[in-house]
């Protein structure tokens, strides 16, 4: 295990124009990627961070320490490891939002919605519960809970439009919901409580944490996690997985339909 790569996730929405510019973060972060040889992606805004990064454990220890004074703040993380680094360039962007929705949310309504991997199962097997996969249509068909609903979107800012045509307040009072590390649905399910849904849940730390948590034998999960690294998806032990890449089956058929159509 010391000879292979630890890749971490995190996350968190919090005010960072209150701990400094986000220049001066983004200049910080980017030297202690250099210094320590750490690869990955870093998005700051306004509302918060997410970041996914690489490097032998003992530089991803050092790299943890330093960014949580750097960002003034407790990480709380999502680890695999892989033989190679599935992460070649260091890069720190600034952007308008860290998971990009393009409405308006009021995160702290989120507050009340989170739910454990260890509770999780008990949910989703109620009948009374809607299960909704917040993920796009070839992340859901690399792999996903058993009973999840599809919303067939190429974007995460496609969900809203999908929940206004298929989803009533007055008629689905329980919807539970998922995505690979857990941000997304930070986003979503505060806005699903803007919109009057009355029981709202998310799986707290997402597929990845589902994973690293539940016994193989009580797993609900079906197929394989989709990711967004050199290694596109990730089995049920969290290692390198074997499922095509969808994403790219996807990317081929709409060219064709553009040609078709031209």
């Amino acid at each position: 295990m010391n000879d292979q790569i630890q890749i971490i996730a995190f996350y968190e929405f919090k005010d960072l124009t209150s701990v400094a510019p986000l220049e001066e973060i983004k200049a910080e972060l980017k030297a202690a990627f250099v210094e320590l040889d750490v690869r990955g992606t870093i998005i700051l805004a306004d509302e918060g961070f997410n970041g996914m990064v690489c490097a032998f454990a003992p530089q991803i220890k050092t790299f943890i320490d330093r960014a949580e004074k750097i960002l003034q703040t407790k990480l709380r993380v999502k680890s695999s490891c892989h033989d190679r680094a599935p992460f070649r360039k260091i890069d720190v962007k600034i952007k308008q939002e860290i998971v990009t929705l393009r409405r308006p949310v009021d995160i702290s309504l989120g507050l009340g919605t989170h739910v454990k991997p260890q509770n999780w199962n008990e949910l989703i097997n109620d009948p009374a519960t809607l299960l909704l996969d917040t993920r796009n249509d070839y992340e859901y068909k690399t792999g996903t809970f058993r009973g999840a609903i599809n919303p067939d979107i190429e974007k995460f800012s496609d969900l809203p439009k999908y929940v206004a045509e298929h989803l009533d307040p007055q008629t689905h009072t329980r919807v539970a919901m998922f995505c690979t590390g857990g941000i997304r649905c930070e986003k979503f399910a505060p806005y699903m409580k803007q919109l009057g849904f009355e029981e709202v849940y998310q799986l707290d730390g997402g597929i990845l944490k589902y994973l690293e948590e539940t016994p193989a034998e009580e797993s609900l999960w079906e197929g394989e996690c989709f990711i967004f690294d050199e290694r596109r998806t990730l089995d049920s032990e969290l290692k390198k997985g074997v499922e095509p890449d969808h994403s790219q089956r996807l990317a081929k058929r709409k060219k064709a339909q553009y040609k078709m159509s031209g």
